[in-house]
């Protein structure tokens, strides 16, 4: 939001101050200021200049020749504007001056020399208008430099709107000047309004509400006789530095006051309407807006309607073409009302319609604001055309108001939560500027929250003590040692676990980090011919082909490879994040934290890559749970219905205490196919919850032998569908001492050589912790082991 130190100073007089400074000091006690401007330092040696003789130029159509008076001289000058005319006042640059870019030099233009310039109004940087010169009014003589009266010279400093959030009463020049009145202890000047007494017997504007949840208050006028529709030239000025392109009077002063006192106001064309209904429709209607775009408007969006029903504008947000003010608009029906906050925030995002209006009301306006903004626009409109006439009483529906809020507080909880000493006098001092209505006594205070402050932003204590920190200038607070109890924080598992998993996967193998949305991106998931499972789906989504919320995080990861293998040949991400599983017997999203990692390799094979992903994945539950997963083969049919991206051969679930904590896999043929056909990937999805969930296993250590051990390395056939963990069972039966460890090293199948069966080979280490095992014992333990395996149908391969 751009806010001009010009506007300021009508409200408080910032004579003498350092603006910069002021601005920092804002900076430091309200809202955060990211940019200032000057404005106007490019205007220089600008006169009021009156067109004595226009002549056509001889040598061009479109050209005139001019002569202009400037006081000390006469000018002769080449212009194009099509309403040059004798005896007007314009902004004349002379030479040696400059406009915006342009220093003006003496030219020729199609032959004939100009010493000068006449401007526009764009020009000048005063509005978006270029189509013709800046009409003076003839107040101050030819010769007079247009900075003496006009406002144009001025510094704008823009405020993020992320800071003023919550701070309702900050979205005009009168809330902001009100906070700069505070931090340079000047008094805040009123707004100047027009008294409305006089049109009370007058008939009142007929409204009916009909919505009174989402209505909280609506007032509205008549005004006829509207004869002049040109805006003031400082009002344009303001209007154009804080962002707003000038249009004509009446549009113009509602946005001015927009500005001013952040009421969003609107004005309909009282020869269409006369009358007014806020209502709901009961069944969707189109209806064309101010910006010529046709909408079509819900059952739950508030409508402005004209007296038979008809819809006029779209409540908050934005008017209706076809009712809207225009520069030949002589009757006007004013309209200032306070919405629900929330309802018009969820109207806006409904219609992908977000205007300064709902920006504003979505903030939730103090409702006391309307009646108030009415005066100040007659007042103002009274000023530009001083024949207006108001024919109708000021009408006022306060439908819903806010509770009165009071808040007291002691002294000794300022000190308790500043630190610091502050005073009475000066507590009273800040509050009372800010606007509260302070009384102290019997050492208590107690703060009676102005309507601006209370809708929702001062609620507790708490707010107060940020209310005279802030003002008192935390700069101002020097840091001091505090005596406290200290305990120590009992850290949460999973989060303990989840920071070392990142690191593990991060440090030790490299791999990327990433965070994607918490919805699938339909557009690159059809690119890549990914199926997910039907979800649950968000409503209104801002863009409506991205909303299902993703119960799994592989589609998002594959979608991040793909956008990156062009660039880097090896690539290896994860992510862990929450997906949503349906919804449980509370209708509410079944939500689950999940690791989600991918490895993609142009160097590795397939079968390369899938082992690497299975070596991450025994590193990181060695690592967190100080044991290694078994595997399952993945049952293709149960588990991934509806899913096309998992690998209908080579992929195995992951067992950890017979649970089954995920998967990890090859990526499917048609898929990889669809990304990169030599560009090898594998996945895998961990379930968080259900891994945090496993017991740390107990490590034991024992002393190491002095004495040598011996290896054997057994090749043994068995069934092709035997798996290796089965085979650790019937190892385990094997009762002998000397037998300290086992591991498999090699898996071998061949039809041909071996007959249907497969040779596995497992690695047996033999030892004794009090003497050297000798080989005859050592073959006696092998036979007995043989004769063990023998009875299970395993056999020692020849």
């Amino acid at each position: 939001m751009l806010i001009s130190m010009n506007w300021i100073s009508d409200y408080t007089d910032l004579t003498g101050i350092n603006l910069k400074e002021l601005i920092n000091k804002f900076t430091l006690a309200t809202a955060e200021v990211e940019h200032v401007y000057e404005m106007g330092t490019e205007i220089r040696s600008v006169v009021v200049g009156e067109i004595m003789s226009v002549k056509a130029h001889p040598g061009a159509e479109k050209l005139q020749l001019l002569k202009v008076n400037i006081g000390t001289e006469i000018i002769d000058c080449v212009c194009g504007a099509v309403n040059a005319a004798v005896g007007i006042y314009v902004p004349f640059a002379r030479k040696g001056g400059r406009v915006g870019d342009r220093v003006i030099n003496e030219t020729v233009i199609a032959g004939e020399s100009s010493y000068g310039m006449c401007c526009s109004e764009k020009e000048l940087g005063i509005s978006e208008d270029n189509s013709g010169l800046m009409i003076l009014d003839k107040a101050h003589e030819p010769g007079t430099d247009i900075l003496e009266f006009l406002p144009l010279r001025d510094v704008v400093f823009e405020v993020d709107n992320k800071s003023l959030t919550n701070r309702p009463d900050l979205w005009g020049h009168y809330g902001i000047a009100r906070e700069i009145s505070v931090l340079t202890k000047r008094p805040l000047k009123p707004l100047k309004v027009m008294d409305t007494e006089a049109f009370k017997e007058l008939p009142p504007v007929p409204v009916t509400i009909e919505d009174k949840e989402q209505t909280f208050r609506y007032s509205a006028i008549r005004i006829e006789n509207i004869t002049k529709n040109h805006t003031p030239p400082q009002m344009k000025i303001r209007l154009t530095y804080c962002g707003v392109r000038s249009l004509n009077l009446l549009t113009d002063l509602t946005n001015y006051l927009m500005l001013e006192m952040g009421q969003p106001m609107h004005g309909f064309d009282n020869h269409i309407i006369q009358g007014i209904q806020v209502k709901t429709f009961p069944v969707p209607v189109d209806f064309e807006t101010l910006d010529g775009v046709r909408r079509t408007v819900d059952t739950d969006t508030l409508m402005i309607c004209t007296a038979q029903g008809e819809p006029a504008a779209i409540a908050g947000i934005m008017g209706g073409k076809s009712s809207g003010i225009g520069d030949h608009t002589t009757e006007l029906l004013l309209e200032a009302a306070n919405f629900d906050g929330t309802f018009i925030r969820k109207a806006a995002a409904r219609l992908g319609l977000r205007t300064e209006a709902s920006t504003r009301y979505e903030k939730t306006l103090d409702p006391e604001m309307t009646v108030t903004s009415i005066k100040r626009f007659l007042m103002l409109l009274r000023e530009a055309n001083p024949g207006i006439k108001v024919t109708s009483s000021l009408t006022d529906h306060y439908v819903k108001r806010y509770q009165d809020r009071t808040i007291n507080f002691d002294k000794a909880y300022v000190d308790k939560y500043t630190g610091i000493d502050i005073s009475v006098e000066e507590i009273i001092d800040t509050l009372s500027a800010l606007g509260f209505a302070v009384k102290y006594k019997d050492k208590c205070f107690t703060a009676a929250v102005p309507s601006y402050r209370a809708t929702k932003d001062v609620t507790i204590k708490a707010d107060l003590i940020e209310e005279i920190t802030r003002i008192y200038g935390y700069d101002n607070i020097k840091g001091k040692s505090n005596k406290s109890l200290i305990s120590p924080i009992r850290h949460s598992v999973e989060r303990e676990e989840e920071y070392r998993i990142k690191l593990l996967l991060a440090d030790r193998f490299g791999m990327n980090e990433v965070h994607n949305y918490i919805w699938y991106d339909t557009k690159a998931n059809k690119e890549l011919g990914i199926q997910t499972k039907p979800n649950v789906r968000i409503i209104n989504s801002v863009t409506a082909e991205n909303d299902t919320v993703k119960a799994t995080l592989i589609p998002s990861l594959l979608g991040n490879i793909y956008k990156n293998m062009d660039q880097i040949p090896e690539i290896a991400v994860f992510e862990i994040g929450r997906v949503a599983e349906g919804f449980d017997e509370n209708s509410l999203c079944r939500e689950k934290k999940k690791l989600g990692i991918a490895i993609a390799s142009r160097s590795m094979t397939e079968k390369q890559t899938f082992l690497k992903l299975k070596e991450v994945i025994e590193n990181l539950t060695d690592a967190i749970k100080n044991s290694v997963p078994v595997y399952l083969a993945y049952n293709t049919d149960q588990e991934i219905e509806g899913i096309n991206y998992i690998h209908p051969v080579n992929a195995a679930s992951i067992m950890m205490n017979e649970k089954n904590i995920g998967y990890f896999s090859c990526l499917h043929p048609k898929v990889k196919d669809r990304m990169d056909k030599k560009l090898n990937i594998a996945i895998a999805e961990l379930d968080m919850v259900e891994l945090t969930a496993i017991e740390k296993e107990t490590i034991i250590y024992r002393e190491i032998s002095r004495y040598p051990g011996i290896t054997i390395d057994l090749s043994l056939l068995t069934d092709k569908g035997i798996r290796y963990e089965e085979l650790k069972t019937i190892i385990s039966e094997f009762n002998c001492d000397y037998l300290k460890s086992y591991s498999l090293i090699d898996m071998f199948e061949d039809d041909t050589l071996l007959m249907g069966k497969k040779s596995v080979t497992i690695r047996f280490e033999f030892g004794s912790d009090e003497r050297t095992l000798e080989s005859k014992e050592i073959s006696e333990i092998t036979d007995r082991l043989l004769v063990l395996l023998g009875e299970k149908g395993i056999q020692l391969r020849g």
